[in-house]
């Protein structure tokens, strides 16, 4: 379509996609502008009343936008800001992306964001959404354990997969093995990203999400216990107290055996194999496009570890499976409609499905470039600020 045909609400909808969708009443509603009077708009007839937009950088990414819109439309013939046409050739390495070198290579046909606000307040609310579902998440696998079917009324359940694998007894604490060094993979790329902020926030909204979803499953069917080995007999924990302090015991111990923690019931679907696939997608999705090495390692790391879940016939095949299809398919939602505001921007069935989602990305209007610091020296220079005040004191005393 042309745009010197669109109406203004064709302007506001290109307003949205391209993140500026909080100027689109003003310019649209407000002042009427259309595809013929956008392609017209100068820096200095956003700067200056009656549109006066404040924010300078949206003013100089909003003409950008606009002069290539007139590229793409191939309105070379219209003057910008009064002189020859500024716009930029369009190329693999240069379409709105000035970055990082890095960025050009990992994204080439797409829109990195513009807008990376770290908004810390929202990260603090996330780390607090996926404290409060891990709490829940121990909660109700005490009372799953109270249901635990009887291994000599309802025996393993016939599986393909633990029928052909004889059973390995230290495969369980390999796989929680994995599980570690790929978490301490996945802190420290978390650790020297500079968006850090943005990645927690979305690592915790998808890992909370996740694990109420476990909840759930764990809470409607019990299934039998997949192996004799196991020994999982259904265990009353009595009153509320009773339960509430085996949740903080299983919440502390991370779940993990190899912390002593050792539960039942609590199979459809596989937290471990949730835990490490996340912690997969992570490391590969935040780190360079050109550590071939290290995704390859994390994948075969990921791949081994399901393994030994089931090579140490603590889950079902379809406990691992259903975990892997879930927490691959939320990371993987979850990132399309970050990744492209036009898919969810304005569409009211994201907003109810997934209100989390809309408010934690309200800002971010594109991918997250992968780019990387060292953040040590600005607590640096936090520490020096509280050790002066003393100094200051002692000096003052001195005199």
């Amino acid at each position: 379509m042309d745009v010197e045909s669109w109406t203004c609400k064709d302007v506001a909808k290109w307003l949205s996609t391209k993140g500026f969708g909080q100027y689109a009443r003003q310019l649209c509603t407000n002042h009427t502008i259309d595809g013929q009077a956008l392609l017209l708009l100068t820096e200095a007839d956003l700067r200056s009343p009656p549109v006066s937009m404040k924010v300078l950088g949206d003013i100089k990414r909003l003409i950008r936008q606009i002069d290539l819109l007139k590229h793409q439309n191939g309105n070379n013939g219209q003057m910008s800001n009064g002189h020859a046409p500024t716009t930029t050739p369009v190329t693999a390495q240069t379409p709105d992306r000035q970055h990082t070198g890095e960025d050009q290579v990992d994204y080439p046909k797409r829109h990195l964001a513009t807008r990376l606000e770290p908004e810390v307040f929202k990260t603090i609310l996330s780390f607090i959404y996926v404290f409060a579902v891990f709490l829940l998440t121990a909660f109700v696998m005490t009372i799953v354990h109270d249901r635990v079917p009887d291994m000599e009324k309802y025996p393993p359940l016939p599986d393909i997969i633990l029928d052909s694998v004889p059973l390995i007894p230290w495969a369980f604490k390999a796989c929680e093995l994995c599980g570690i060094i790929l978490s301490v993979l996945c802190c420290l790329v978390l650790f020297l990203h500079k968006h850090r902020s943005i990645v927690v926030r979305r690592l915790f909204a998808i890992t909370g999400t996740v694990f109420l979803l476990r909840c759930v499953t764990m809470f409607v069917t019990s299934l039998s216990v997949p192996g004799i080995h196991l020994q999982c007999s259904a265990k009353v924990y009595g009153t509320v107290w009773d339960k509430l302090v085996r949740a903080l015991e299983i919440w502390s111990g991370l779940g993990m055996s190899l912390t002593g923690v050792h539960t039942c019931g609590d199979y459809m679907f596989s937290g471990h194999t949730s835990c490490i696939t996340l912690a997969n997608f992570f490391i590969t999705e935040y780190s360079p496009r050109k550590f071939h090495i290290l995704h390859t390692a994390t994948w075969v790391i990921n791949l081994f570890g399901i393994f030994f879940i089931l090579a140490g016939h603590e889950h079902y095949t379809i406990d691992v499976f259903i975990a892997f299809y879930i927490t691959s398919r939320l990371f993987l939602y979850y990132h399309t409609l970050a990744n492209n505001r036009a898919l969810w921007q304005g569409d009211s069935r994201v907003r109810v499905w997934f209100p989390m989602f809309s408010f934690f990305e309200a800002n971010v209007d594109g991918i997250v470039p992968n780019e990387f610091e060292w953040p040590l020296p600005s607590l640096t220079k936090i520490m020096e600020r509280i050790s002066e005040g003393p100094v200051k004191r002692l000096k003052t005393k001195a005199r």
